[in-house]
């Protein structure tokens, strides 16, 4: 595994110089920014702009024990119970207790959330969740309307700058191992390479959408802060679990996204059915229709393979179009366009690649093991969602521990500048090695390669024979790109993807358990071995 994606002399880079950098604008990344000391200087970058990340996506809402019969103690159970009981307790004690602080803080920066006619908040309900704690905004576009305040204010702060079309490629460490910066290139511009050093760096990039053909992700979910900080060095963990969400439309638009259907349908009473009108949750799990989501993906898949379709159909025609309209309007517009009523019409959906449950290992403070880096959201694994992630608690995540790691930051902003108290001193990095040219027709052959492999192989359901022969083929792909030259964006992306998806092959190969969205059809304890 090559070190650096970039070959050539760092110190003939161009160079800015800054206290924090924040790669990713996602909520994690822009909340982050946010709570900074005003005092330090923070440059944030962004691979295709503020208009473009998984945030900006996100439907349900916002989990948080807010309502007067709610408590954190019921949410830390709830999310227990969709973990399977691998969550970490000290991270997800954290996660509920600050979960209703840092909501007043949004409602304290004008986000407009959805309220009742009393003006107290109004409050949804989603699969395995115990009681109506999803904090929404209008209606089915959360996160779009919590990233948009954020960037707005954002854009107010005279220590924060923001550099557009810039994607990571590599993070800079210095000669005791510490991450020192990091190593960008232009999403417009080939061979346009640049280094930003500073004395902190926050890795907020996101999923792994991009690994698989058929994802609610954006489309820059491509892998590259967990890749990157694999080269790193840096510590990761519960790579294998990946969240299928089970109602999404199947087809693809042109950015290979697919429309996700949010679980709130289903928590305001819409049933799923198989091919022959069915409904069919209710004997699968006790919560039915809101069971946990790795329950309900599996119980579509099973009904798929039965009747040999592509999808199930969601029902939702026991509410007028006037409800739908109000309470969905992202979504029912969004099917109206497509010619379809959800008032009088089922919708087709099938469950789609959505969220990343492992990634770069942090404590409760947003540390990962190496000295100068932080990572929070998609993009982190503190350990609050065990093996399968409770319904909107990510958006959560977000927000307490990009909090946390800006606290701990602006507390002494010069305490990770040396280890042991031996100032870090950064090598410039001169890389010669003998590079080869792949066509840009051979890496669309690349691309597509691992998105057939890792839906085939590393799925809603997986098995040994498969998991072998899916690690037998990324690791040909991964020699094939090792010496690969970096000029385009296209490229760097499928250097990032390769490896992120041996990694996670590698580890769902090593757990040979299923637990959570890791569902091994081997395992004797498996329930769909006669399917699959």
């Amino acid at each position: 595994m090559r070190r650096y994606l970039f070959q050539g002399d760092v110190s003939k880079l161009p160079q800015t110089t800054c206290d924090v950098v924040i790669v990713g604008c996602g909520l994690a990344g822009l909340y982050t920014a946010l709570n900074m000391d005003p005092k330090l200087k923070v440059v944030l970058i962004n691979k295709n702009g503020l208009d473009e990340s998984n945030s900006m996506y996100a439907q349900g809402g916002i989990a948080a024990a807010m309502a007067d019969d709610d408590s954190p103690a019921l949410h830390y159970e709830d999310s227990c119970q969709a973990g399977a009981g691998k969550n970490d307790p000290k991270a997800l004690q954290v996660l509920v207790q600050e979960g209703p602080d840092n909501i007043n803080q949004l409602i304290d920066w004008g986000v407009p959330f959805d309220r009742k006619l009393n003006g107290s908040l109004s409050l949804g309900r989603e699969g395995a969740h115990s009681r109506q704690r999803i904090i929404h905004s209008h209606g089915d576009a959360t996160g779009l309307h919590v990233t948009r305040t954020l960037a707005e204010r954002l854009a107010k702060a005279d220590n924060c700058e923001v550099l557009h079309s810039t994607c990571l490629v590599d993070f800079l460490s210095d000669d005791q191992g510490a991450v020192v910066g990091i190593l960008t290139m232009s999403s417009d511009t080939p061979n346009n390479f640049a280094a930003i050093l500073a004395t902190h760096v926050v890795l907020a990039t996101g999923g792994i959408g991009g690994l698989y053909p058929r994802t609610t992700n954006a489309a820059a979910a491509t892998a590259d802060g967990l890749s990157a900080a694999i080269r790193s060095g840096a510590d990761v963990e519960d790579l294998e679990f990946i969240q299928f969400h089970p109602t999404a439309l199947p087809q693809p638009d042109e950015t290979g996204r697919c429309f996700l259907i949010s679980e709130a349908v289903r928590g305001e009473g819409a049933v799923l059915r198989n091919h022959r009108g069915k409904a069919f949750m209710a004997n699968e799990h006790p919560l039915a229709d809101l069971a946990p989501r790795d329950v309900v993906s599996r119980a579509i898949f099973r009904q798929m393979l039965d009747a040999g379709t592509e999808h199930v159909w969601l029902d939702a025609t026991m509410h007028s179009q006037d409800f739908l309209a109000k309470r969905f309007p992202t979504i029912f517009s969004h099917c109206m366009r497509l010619g379809i009523d959800m008032a009088s019409q089922w919708l087709p959906v099938a469950p789609v690649q959505h969220y990343f449950m492992g990634g770069v290992k942090t404590n409760t403070e947003g540390q990962t093991s190496l000295h100068g880096l932080w990572a929070c959201g998609e993009a982190s694994w503190t350990g609050v969602y065990g093996a399968n992630r409770l319904a909107s608690n990510s958006l959560l995540e977000c927000l307490v521990f990009g909090r946390r790691i800006a606290r701990s930051i602006s507390l002494d902003p010069n305490a990770y500048t040396s280890r042991n108290g031996v100032p870090a001193k950064h090598e410039p990095i001169k890389i010669r090695r003998r590079s080869v040219e792949v066509p840009a027709q051979r890496i669309d052959t690349i691309r597509r390669q691992i998105h057939q492999v890792m839906d085939r192989d590393c799925g809603i359901v997986r098995n040994q024979e498969g998991l072998s022969l899916a690690a037998a083929e990324i690791e040909s792909l991964a020699a094939e790109l090792d010496q690969a030259t970096i000029h385009t964006v296209r490229t760097m992306e499928t250097c990032q993807m390769v490896l992120a998806a041996q990694k996670i092959v590698e580890a769902a190969l090593t757990n040979k358990v299923s637990i959570g969205a890791h569902y091994r059809s081997d395992d004797p304890a498996s329930k769909l071995d006669s399917v699959v």
